[in-house]
């Protein structure tokens, strides 16, 4: 048999499974099939071949009926239609044991206090017996039908997974050719479209609309739900995902339109990500203007091994660079990101180089030796709580101090494009880190007056999906501990956008901005928390009963909504839709004197750093502690 098509084995598989929502009333009628059997055989037991039928009163079939009524309560009163057939076990066999003495016993009562005398002793003695007999061995051989079936699927008898697929165009057609080899079996399909409605594909039923996940009648035995919609907008996927949330199954999905065009197989499905839940449009860019500013040219990347670092080299890589200038601070990450590249884009010569942007000499030695046609400075401290206690100078020296270094040594070197990585919590800002972007915003705006011949330019966007201490990962590891899922507030609201959407915008932004430019990205809706940490605990299979979500409080320097333009800003669109020039006001007289004080001040203290911010970033408006 071809090995993509379901075996004997499969069918039988899907079959049993298609019957357990039905177990209950199925039990019962199956048990009452094999209680009157084994009145028969207890006949034929006491009264031979030649007599099991003629020797029996008229009003057999009455007391059979009563006795089969008895035994139906029995089961009922002690559960047994609720048990599993293929967990069948120790605890099942006495709870039938139970309930078949009892039955039994009532039935031999009310049998003689009647006085219907023709009916054997010898038959009503004995069926309670043989009816046990009977019934247990029915479960053993469905237990052992089902875990050869199971053992000839996956071949080591381990539970197969079973799973309502969304979707039945040509994807969830090309899943269901191989997907059973992975330990999978498919119940049924859903689809909104009504010419798909009650057809088979693959042999698997198309049981009704999206919207049908939620009943559990439909579910039946699954215990997955799959999203198979890789064509679909990002609209109908976020809309497929919502609805599968509400299956309280765990829900996997096939890899998006993007991933198969990289060659990734559609049967490997993968856990959502963060991506999936977005929703949006991918970004179209224009990607001729992006390949002339890269292709053949030098490139450098400050805080190459960080989230947003890592993924601009990636996608800086796929216009063919001449050269990659790595530059991280940490040792382990400048490792992560040579391995990744080197095994992605072997064909790029990458500079690795362990850097430090608050050494001013270095940057001037880097710029200088590798005369980068586009800088992307990346690095950054960006964690809001911890640059806001006992870390407020580090923050400052960092982000502020080491972003004039950098872009200083650009300009000095003649690089014709810096780009500094931006956030929204530069705008109004609250806190220390977004007080020392600003304040970074300020100084590539002030060097690109005083150098006409590299264009400075900043790009700012709000929080990015799946970066490092971005609430994704932390949310994941919550959840696969059981939880709590911990949410500072109940109406605390972000921008999201994914990583790749980010640095796709960022290069967009390098490729069209003009110097002294702060390009924002449009975010799309923001995003409530704590929605959002209730659709990952859905998606997971589990309820807020099981992993429940504790609020603790809003952290120091932290804002229950980030904005993307102060109020005194004036935006103009650009050709791309998602991108938007804010024009700044300016000059900023404080910045000059915090730079200099912040480079020769040995180790000022959190409220020093905070004065100096307050001075130099006229926005800045610190919360109450």
């Amino acid at each position: 048999m071809n090995a993509g098509l379901p075996t004997v084995w499969h069918r039988l598989d899907l079959f049993l499974a298609r019957l357990r929502p039905h177990r209950a009333a199925l039990s019962l009628l199956i048990d009452a099939g094999v209680i009157v059997a084994c009145w028969n055989i207890t006949y034929l037991f006491r009264l031979g071949f030649d007599r099991w039928l003629s020797a029996r009163p008229g009003y057999d079939g009455a007391v059979l009926a009563g006795i089969v009524a008895l035994y139906l309560l029995a089961f009922i009163a002690f559960k047994v239609p609720q048990s599993l057939w293929r967990f069948s076990g120790f605890g099942e066999v006495k709870r039938l044991t139970l309930a078949c003495l009892l039955a039994g016993l009532v039935a031999a009562l009310a049998v003689r206090g009647l006085g219907l005398v023709k009916v054997p002793r010898a038959v009503l003695t004995l069926h309670p017996i043989v009816a046990l007999m009977g019934v247990v061995l029915v479960r053993i051989g469905y237990r052992m039908l089902y875990e050869h079936a199971r053992s000839r699927i996956v071949g080591q008898g381990q539970e197969v997974r079973c799973a309502l697929v969304l979707g039945a165009g040509g994807a969830a057609r090309r899943l269901l050719a191989g997907i059973h080899q992975q330990g999978w079996l498919v119940l049924g399909l859903l689809d909104d479209d009504p010419a798909k409605r009650g057809a088979r594909i693959a042999g698997v039923p198309v049981l009704g609309p999206l919207d049908a996940v939620r009943r559990p009648e439909v579910r039946g035995a699954a215990t997955h739900v799959i999203v198979a919609l890789p064509s679909a907008t990002p609209e109908q996927r976020r809309r497929a995902l919502a609805l599968a949330a509400e299956s309280g199954l765990p829900v996997v999905t096939v890899p998006s339109a993007d991933e198969l065009a990289g060659g990734r197989r559609l049967e490997r499905l993968r856990a959502i990500e963060p991506e999936d839940l977005l929703g949006r449009a991918p970004v179209q860019l224009d990607e001729a203007g992006i390949g002339q500013l890269i292709a053949g040219q030098t490139v450098l990347v400050t805080g190459a091994g960080g989230s947003i670092g890592s993924e601009l080299c990636r996608q800086v890589a796929h216009f063919g660079p001449a050269r990659l200038v790595l530059v991280e601070l940490s040792e382990f990450n400048l490792y992560s990101i040579e391995q990744a590249m080197g095994e992605a884009f072997p064909n790029v010569e990458l500079v690795r180089l362990i850097g430090d942007v608050k050494d001013l000499p270095q940057m001037r030695a880097l710029m200088q030796r590798w005369r980068p046609a586009l800088v992307f400075h990346a690095a950054a401290y960006k964690h809001v709580p911890l640059m806001e206690e006992h870390n407020a100078a580090a923050a400052l020296r960092n982000n502020t101090l080491g972003t004039h270094h950098a872009a200083l040594a650009a300009a000095e070197a003649g690089v014709p494009r810096f780009v500094l990585i931006s956030t929204d919590k530069a705008v109004n800002p609250t806190n220390v880190m977004g007080a020392s972007k600003r304040a970074a915003e300020m100084v590539v705006s002030a060097l690109a007056a005083e150098h006409p011949d590299t264009r400075f330019m900043a790009v700012r966007f709000g929080n990015v999906l799946g970066s490092s201490g971005s609430v994704i990962p932390k949310f994941k590891e919550q959840i696969a501990k059981g939880g709590p899922v911990t949410v500072t507030h109940p109406d605390i609201i972000r921008y999201f956008m994914t990583i790749p959407e980010a640095a796709r915008l960022v290069l967009q932004a390098a490729a069209i901005g003009e110097s002294g430019q702060v390009l924002v990205l449009d975010m799309g809706e923001p995003v409530k928390i704590v929605d959002l940490a209730r659709q990952m605990i859905r998606l997971a299979g589990h309820s807020e009963a099981e992993i429940g979500i504790t609020f603790t409080g809003l952290r120091a320097g932290e804002k229950l909504f980030e904005e993307l333009l102060a109020d005194a800003d004036q935006t103009l669109a650009t050709g791309v839709e998602r991108l938007r020039v804010a024009r700044l006001q300016g000059p900023w007289p404080g910045v000059d004197g915090m730079l200099a004080w912040a480079a020769s001040e040995p180790c000022p203290t959190d409220s020093e750093v905070r004065q100096m911010l307050l001075v130099a970033v006229p926005e800045f408006r610190p919360l109450a502690s």
